[in-house]
């Protein structure tokens, strides 16, 4: 009995010894102290030999973490098999590096354990991802150097690590994996859960550099559609309005883009049969029609957007002309104040000339100029505020109101005429006196 006692009392003391040894240990990693690492070696050279549990951070999580590369190559020549470990979430300590833009660390670690561009977390994302998420370039380019096949592990929603570029705007991170590749490469093509290719993401996001880069330097095809038969150029108009939008869509009509409307009538009938395999006769009979008005649907689509066009133009020109007649209305504003006098009533500086003169007409003029002014103003926010106005019914009712704008703005362009001019020439306006 004495003799089990004394052994689970040396047991415990050597419990206690290594909980403090690790703990000294983790301190250290804190503070990337190689002098006390090799303290604490000295002193418990069997330390790594009690493997942390899965639930632990191992002193190599920290480093890599924080970016002591002198304590993690320390750690690495001790013990390699710590760059394997997984942290709580999965990671390894190459995720946490990758993540952060450790390059040095990264490199010690790939030169342990190339395969560990391969490895997942709980989230199901590889060092490779994180580092396309983070934009961590000079990352990316050591991990496509020492696996290149790892840029085709993808994440659990089938997205690649140029989704992830593309996804979270990184344009110089995908530069990096796209000058990796062949100029012929079929990754650029890849799709993800959604059946997006990287130019349907960057046209949805309005990612113009990006949409620029991919059409220049790759060989992305512009027609490829996702789950819902979209092509690119179907996704810009749908998504909400932006100022880049003609810009965007000159680059992908420039390398040929179609839309659902102008692609192969072939590939739409396909479509339909499978989502509908028991189609009758007389449907095959229908959609042989609508491919048919497939052109006048598309010249419909093509007559709305000339007119929003036109429409965004002449509102913003209104809007602008009213705007500056309002600020600035005929006869200008006093420059001085002035109490007044028995000859002259008082005025006040910055206030309307035309208001202390003639209060009638300066109401009529600011009545039809304020008009003129919310009219336009009211076409440019329906134009910019991304809803899906295709119908002609809608189109006209714009119409309409540009019509309103239009005469508002001409009614107060005749009143200021009428006032700024003197009575004698309204009287005589062909007398040469």
């Amino acid at each position: 009995m004495e003799l089990l006692s004394l052994l689970n009392h040396e047991k415990e003391e050597d419990k206690a010894r290594h909980n403090s040894t690790k703990k000294k240990l983790h301190e250290a990693a804190m503070k990337g102290s190689v002098p006390s690492l090799l303290q604490i070696l000295h002193e418990d050279p069997l330390i790594f030999r009690h493997t942390p549990p899965s639930s632990a951070y191992s002193p190599l999580h920290v480093a890599a973490l924080l970016g002591y590369l002198d304590f993690s190559r320390e750690l690495l020549r001790r013990n390699p098999e710590l760059a394997g470990s997984p942290c709580p979430g999965g990671s390894t300590p190459l995720h946490l590096a990758s993540a952060k833009g450790y390059v040095e660390i990264v490199k010690e670690l790939t030169l342990v354990n190339p395969d560990l561009c391969f490895a997942f977390d709980l989230d199901g994302r590889s060092p490779i991802h994180l580092a396309a998420i983070k934009g961590r370039v000079g990352v990316l380019t050591e991990l496509v150097r020492v696996r290149p096949e790892a840029t085709r592990v993808l994440t659990q929603g089938g997205e690649s690590c140029l989704h992830l570029c593309v996804k979270y705007n990184r344009l110089e991170a995908l530069k990096a994996v796209v000058g990796s590749l062949n100029k012929e490469d079929e990754f650029v093509n890849w799709k993800d859960g959604g059946g997006n290719t990287v130019l349907h993401l960057a046209v949805a996001k309005k990612q113009l550099e990006i949409i620029k880069f991919l059409l220049a330097t790759t060989a992305i095809e512009v027609n490829t559609r996702n789950v819902n038969g979209l092509t690119a150029l179907d996704v810009l108009s749908i998504s909400p309005r932006d100022l880049r939008d003609m810009e965007i869509k000159e680059c992908l009509q420039g390398r040929g883009t179609m839309t659902r409307f102008n692609s192969k009538p072939s590939n739409i009938v396909d479509a339909e049969i499978e989502e509908v395999p028991s189609i009758s006769r007389r449907k095959d009979l229908q959609s042989g029609n609508s491919i048919k008005q497939q052109p006048k649907k598309h010249k419909h689509t093509d007559w709305l957007g000339r007119k929003r066009s036109a429409l965004m133009v002449v509102a913003s020109l209104i809007a602008t002309v009213a705007f500056q007649a309002a600020i600035s209305p005929p006869g200008g504003v006093w420059q001085n104040d002035f109490n007044g006098d028995s000859s002259q009533d008082s005025h006040e500086a910055g206030k309307s000339v035309m208001a202390r003169n003639i209060p009638t007409g300066y109401g009529q003029f600011m009545i039809f100029d304020t008009i003129a002014f919310l009219a336009s103003l009211s076409i440019i926010l329906l134009q910019i505020s991304g809803l899906p106005i295709k119908r002609r019914r809608w189109m006209w009712s714009q119409m309409v109101t540009m019509w309103i704008a239009i005469t508002a703005l001409t009614i107060t362009y005749f009143i200021a005429l009428i006032h700024m001019t003197p009575k004698n020439v309204l009287g005589h306006p062909l007398s040469s006196d």
